[in-house]
Parts: structure tokens; C-alpha cells; sequence
């Protein structure tokens, strides 16, 4: 029957003594030792082509070598085998470490990679509506102070025909006050002397005092007609001078408001662009810093590429071929431990001659 090693080497250790006194020799029986882990290394060479891997069929040629010169093939090639599944076992631990720390760093520095372009994009459209913005009361501001000069302007022509119009009015004024003033004196002088001569002439009227009545008539109605006319100048000048006084006195109040008011615009907006220069600078700042840091980041996620990523063949395929020949490195100690090595205990009668 089939032992495994364990048994065989007890048997070996503890049975020495009881074969001499009884007479039984347990001894081994087997092929050459070639032929004994001719299926160890058939299995490693297969799991090695399978697996594409040099270091299995290098370990099925030492097993071959082991089994052909070692006195002791069988505690050799195990050992072989299981430095290999050992090294093996270390280095799927060490990748596998190796993959969860670079998966987690990855994550993380690709969060933080998104953290600083998220706050940079809400930071660059707050830049960028501020200085919309500034470009905007400054459009604003230029038409603001445009209006304010022609405002400027327009009541400084409107005032130099105010006064224009007010000197002229004087001269008027004063000619018609004159004028008036001696058509009247005219007219009393006129009225009172024709009424005196008519009070000294006691006669019956002739042709001649009719005459000089009609006379005095006329004139003193020309006079009449004269200061009628004074009169309504006078008032007619006075009633467009107190016209065109109370219309540049509207319009003066007007532009004194409208003055004040595009002033106070000037400097809320003025005020505006100041505090908008201020956050476009904070924001500038801040957006700097984060571009730094993002830059970091970047070149982080860059070193963890080269140390993680820049493989041969992906970690999955790694995993696989080193579980398959794990695999085969196991079948190989299963048929290390079930070769066909038996021990026959044959008694030997000891015959003396």
C-alpha cells in the first residue's frame, strides 16, 4: 500500500530495532527514482507552460535533479515546493497590499483632484462675473459722467441766455417804462392845457375854435393809442420775461436733482468696483492656492500611475497566474505525498549454515 512520508520515515526511526529481533526488513519498493517524480515534474512543467512561468519549469528541472542525486528526494523536493508556494504566498500578499494601498490613494487623491477643480470653476466664474461686472459700472460710470458734463453744460448755456435774455429785458422794459411814462406826461400836459385855453375863450364857437378843438382831440387820441399801446408791450414783456424766469428756475432744480442724483450713482458704483476689484483679488489669491494644491495633486496621481499602473499585465492577471500555479505547486505536493512508495515487510529467516 501507498505511505505517505510521514509514515514511511516513523516507520524507518522507530521499527530498526524490532526488524533485527524479529527477524523483518521493511523495505521500499519503487521505480528508479527518475521514475518516481516523473509525475511531480510533468505537473510542475505543465503548470509552469500553463502559467508562462520560467520559475516552475526551472523548479520541475531541480525536482528531476533532486529525485536523480538526493538521498533523501522525497524531504528535498517538498521542501523545494513549499519555499515556492511560500514565496509565492509572500508575494500575492505583498501585491495585494500593494494594490489596496494604491486603490486607496487613488481614490482619495482623485477626490481631492476633484475637490480643487470644483472650488477652481466656482472660483473662476465668481471672477469672471465680478469683472463682468466691473466692466459694466464702468460703462455705466462713463455714461453717468457724460450726462453729468452735458448737464453741466446745458445749464451753463441755459443761464448765459438767462442772462442774455434778462439784460435785454432791462433795456426793454426801461424804453417801455420811458416811453409810457412820457406818453402820460405828454397826455396831462396836453389835457391840461387845451382845457385852460378853452376856459378864456368866452365867444361863440367859430369855425377856427372848432378847428383847434378837433385838433387837440386828435392828438390827445394818438396819445391815447400811444399809451395803450406802451401798456400792453410792457405787460406783454414782463409776462415772457416772468415765463422764461420761472422756466429756467424749473429747469435749474431739474438738472440740480438730476445732478445730485447721477453723483450719488457715481459713487455707489465707484464704491461697487472698489469692493468688486477686491474680491476678484481675494478670489485671484484663492484660486492660485488651489491651483497648487491641485497641481500636487496632479503630480501625486502622476507617481501613483508609474508605481501602480505602469505594469506588464494588469493586477487581476497577476492574481490569476499566481493562483494557478499555487494551484499546480499544490497538486505537486499531493502527488509527492501519494507516490506509490510502499513498504513490504518480508520476515527473512536467518538460516545458519
Amino acid at each position: 500500500c501507498a505511505l505517505p512520508i510521514s509514515a514511511t520515515k516513523m516507520l524507518q526511526e522507530k521499527t530498526g530495532g524490532a526488524q533485527k529481533q524479529a527477524g523483518y526488513s521493511f523495505i521500499q519498493v519503487a521505480a528508479s527514482k527518475s521514475s518516481a517524480f516523473a509525475d511531480d515534474v510533468a505537473s510542475l512543467m505543465q503548470t509552469g507552460k500553463e502559467a508562462q512561468d520560467r520559475k516552475l519549469a526551472m523548479l520541475a528541472m531541480r525536482v528531476r535533479s533532486v529525485a536523480s542525486s538526493s538521498a533523501d528526494p522525497f524531504a528535498k523536493i517538498k521542501g523545494l515546493i513549499e519555499d515556492m508556494i511560500s514565496k509565492l504566498e509572500k508575494e500575492a500578499a505583498e501585491e495585494a497590499s500593494a494594490k489596496a494601498f494604491c486603490d486607496s490613494e487613488t481614490a482619495k487623491a482623485n477626490a481631492k483632484k476633484d475637490d480643487h477643480e470644483s472650488t477652481i470653476s466656482t472660483l473662476s466664474s465668481k471672477i469672471d462675473y465680478a469683472k463682468a461686472r466691473i466692466t459694466k459700472l464702468k460703462e455705466q460710470v462713463a455714461t453717468l459722467t457724460s450726462e453729468l458734463k452735458s448737464i453741466a453744460e446745458q445749464q451753463a448755456e441755459a443761464t448765459g441766455i438767462r442772462n442774455e435774455e434778462s439784460a435785454e429785458f432791462a433795456v426793454v422794459e426801461k424804453d417801455y417804462e420811458d416811453g409810457l411814462e412820457g406818453v402820460q406826461l405828454a397826455l396831462k400836459v396836453l389835457r391840461e392845457y387845451y382845457a385852460q385855453s378853452f376856459a378864456q375863450v368866452e365867444q361863440p364857437a367859430t369855425s377856427s375854435h372848432s378847428s383847434k378843438g378837433g385838433a387837440a382831440s386828435s392828438i390827445i387820441g394818438i396819445l391815447e393809442v400811444a399809451e395803450s399801446d406802451f401798456g400792453k408791450l410792457l405787460a406783454e414783456a414782463r409776462d415772457t420775461e416772468a415765463s422764461a424766469v420761472a422756466a429756467y428756475e424749473q429747469m435749474s432744480e431739474d438738472n440740480k436733482i438730476a445732478t445730485a442724483t447721477k453723483k450719488v450713482e457715481v459713487k455707489h458704483k465707484n464704491e461697487e468696483i472698489t469692493d468688486l476689484r477686491h474680491t476678484v483679488s481675494e478670489h485671484s489669491n484663492d484660486r492660485d492656492s488651489e491651483q497648487e494644491e491641485l497641481d500636487s495633486v496632479v503630480e501625486y496621481l502622476s507617481k501613483l500611475g508609474d508605481q501602480c499602473v505602469a505594469k506588464p499585465e494588469p493586477y487581476e492577471e497577476r492574481k490569476r497566474r499566481r493562483e494557478q500555479e499555487m494551484d499546480g505547486l499544490k497538486n505537486a505536493l499531493d502527488i509527492l505525498e501519494g507516490q506509490a512508495i510502499g513498504f513490504l515487510a518480508i520476515k527473512s529467516h536467518s538460516r545458519r549454515m
